[in-house]
């Protein structure tokens, strides 16, 4: 059994939570969350591959032939449209707090009020 994939996942992962944790800039914090969000690409991946197997299209090869399963790669597929919804959300929420209070910092954003 081939370890690397799942290794490359544990680092992007651990990677991406050192950013997020040691940021100070929100742009950079969501490039960080993007990177942790990548981390799943690559585990599911590699969940998915079967070393043999054929892609998951039987136009024409034979009914027996063994495929890789098909739901995870829409999974995969759901797994990036929501990356880019919550990415675009996050950045619109970091250009409004730009706009609001001058600066992408974290440590001097007021506290919230009310």
């Amino acid at each position: 059994m081939n370890y690397l994939p799942y290794v490359v996942a544990a680092w992007l992962f651990l990677i991406g939570l050192y950013g997020v944790s040691s940021s100070r800039n929100l742009i950079h914090l969501i490039i960080c969350v993007a990177v942790i969000q990548s981390s799943s690409y690559v585990l599911l991946l590699s969940i998915s591959y079967k070393a043999g197997r054929v892609a998951p299209i039987f136009a024409d090869i034979p009914a027996n032939t063994p495929a890789v399963d098909p739901v995870v790669q829409a999974l995969i597929l759901t797994d990036i449209v929501v990356e880019i919804t919550v990415m675009a959300l996050l950045l619109a929420l970091a250009v409004q707090i730009e706009k609001r209070h001058g600066t992408l910092n974290p440590d001097r954003l007021r506290a919230i009020s009310g």
